[in-house]
């Protein structure tokens, strides 16, 4: 049985799949058995409840809790009500931790199992002596999943965003234009911005445009410039455009269902040609750009509409790059919320902290306007609680309301996009170790043929047979 293709686990899942990829993440996981008794722990475990995995082996869910080792079970919930659950709870050091549960059945029925995984959450939740705000280390690339260009974070705790970054790493390297598509308020700005600051042209000009916000009888002298006397108000000198402003560097034009036709036309010889042509003159002006677009329209139905030119959409779209809705990566949410607190504390010169209820409402939402809404979100919070403790009394009752109707979902990652995620974790490790899918299957206790397989499911090159 493939343990990532299904959500749904059985107690016919192969511990020798499953084990190599729980202590391959840096998440602590446990297994309890069907009585609540402790069967096995990752490494993560020892670190974060700071207690040897002898001492918790063993021993029934209730005696950890009695001993303070955690403050409240979630296989004891999950043993009770037969389905997910996460829990934000303690351990006896004063950590606050957001524990998941997943019950893994056998073909009868019956929970066989109980897989948990927890998270360190406390400096998102509490004050510290320093100020009592998250610092960069909390997003720490090798720590937190995210991709760090020149104070241009992302965060990629998702496979989902994982893959975004691939391609914005490999696209770097070039100088091909790139469509970006997707929802607004998901980042697509922030991953333009990426593209250019790991490439050649990082020391050169990044030049954002948004074709929405320019009216169509400006937005050609706001990209091409013009020469003297072209238009009524124009400077006597004339005025060059973007595309000569950011020579060496990047155009990106953003929101391009707001341009019109003339422009797109004169943007295709600037990827087809290098020159463009100032408004009012005839004479052609070479420049040297990598353009770089975007939309939150159905770009399709752009093209179908006439609203944009199906030659300028195919020039454009050789290096098409989807950035997904926040909805499709809930594994980003937490650490989202960490950076923005952070950064909106800093910038405000507060000291505000969420309280576990308040937390548990905001990985409940479901965040239809995507980074977007959650930055106005942390900012309001900041600006409108009194007291330095954020509370769930404190959020917009809309989204109160939003939360509570997905309280039954997963609120802190399915276990599928967690397993896929340590899963590749474990294989890319693996691979730099031993290099064969054959040395690889011996380790990890599974078929070659799986080896290969999964190998290809993630990307991962360069394996001998």
């Amino acid at each position: 049985m493939d343990i990532m293709d299904s959500s749904v686990l059985t107690s016919s899942l192969k511990l020798g799949e499953l084990l190599p990829v729980l202590e391959g993440i840096t998440d602590a996981a446990f297994i309890d058995d069907n009585d609540g008794i402790c069967i096995w722990c990752n490494g993560a475990v020892e670190e974060m409840y700071m207690e040897d995995s002898e001492n918790i082996c063993g021993k029934t869910v209730d005696e950890l809790v009695s001993r303070g080792i955690f403050t409240q079970s979630v296989t004891k919930v999950v043993l009770e009500q037969k389905t997910d659950k996460t829990l934000i709870h303690e351990n006896k050091h004063g950590r606050r931790l957001l524990t998941s549960g997943y019950p893994i059945f056998d073909d009868d029925g019956s929970i066989s199992f109980v897989l948990t995984i927890s998270r360190d959450i406390t400096r998102l939740t509490t004050r510290d002596k320093r100020h009592t705000r998250l610092d960069s280390k909390l997003l720490d690339v090798n720590k937190a999943g995210s991709f760090d260009v020149s104070d241009n974070q992302i965060i990629a705790a998702s496979q989902a965003m994982q893959n975004v970054l691939v391609l914005v790493r490999r696209l770097s390297t070039v100088d091909t234009p790139v469509l970006l598509t997707g929802e607004s308020g998901v980042g697509k700005s922030r991953i333009a911005k990426a593209l250019h600051d790991e490439s050649k042209r990082s020391d050169k000009p990044f030049m954002h445009v948004n074709c929405d916000a320019i009216a169509d009888t400006m937005i050609e002298a706001e990209l091409f410039g013009y020469v003297r006397g072209t238009f009524t108000g124009s400077r006597a000198e004339g005025n060059q455009g973007v595309f000569e402003a950011a020579e060496g560097g990047t155009v990106f034009l953003d929101e391009i269902s707001g341009l019109p036709q003339n422009a797109q036309i004169k943007i295709l010889r600037v990827i087809r040609e290098g020159v463009i042509q100032r408004m009012g003159s005839v004479r052609n002006i070479p420049v040297n750009v990598r353009i770089i677009a975007a939309t939150s329209r159905d770009v399709m139905e752009l093209v179908r509409s006439g609203k944009l030119r199906d030659d300028f959409y195919y020039s454009l779209n050789v290096a098409p790059i989807s950035v997904p809705a926040l909805r499709d990566r809930p594994e980003d949410i937490l650490q989202l919320i960490q950076r923005e607190l952070g950064r909106f504390n800093k910038e405000l010169g507060e000291r505000k902290f969420l309280e576990t209820d308040a937390l548990t409402v905001l990985m409940k939402y479901t965040w239809p306007g995507n980074i977007r809404e959650l930055q106005n979100i942390i900012e309001r919070l900041i600006l409108t609680t009194e007291s330095d403790e954020i509370h769930a009394e404190n959020i917009p009752p809309y989204l109160r309301e939003n939360a509570e109707k997905n309280t039954n979902k997963n609120t802190d990652m399915s276990l599928k996009s967690a397993m896929e995620q340590a899963e590749k974790e474990v294989l890319s490790s693996a691979l730099e170790t031993y290099g064969s899918t054959r040395a690889m299957a011996r380790v990890l206790q599974v078929s070659q043929p799986t080896i290969v397989r999964k190998l290809n499911k993630y990307g991962l090159t360069g394996a001998k047979d």
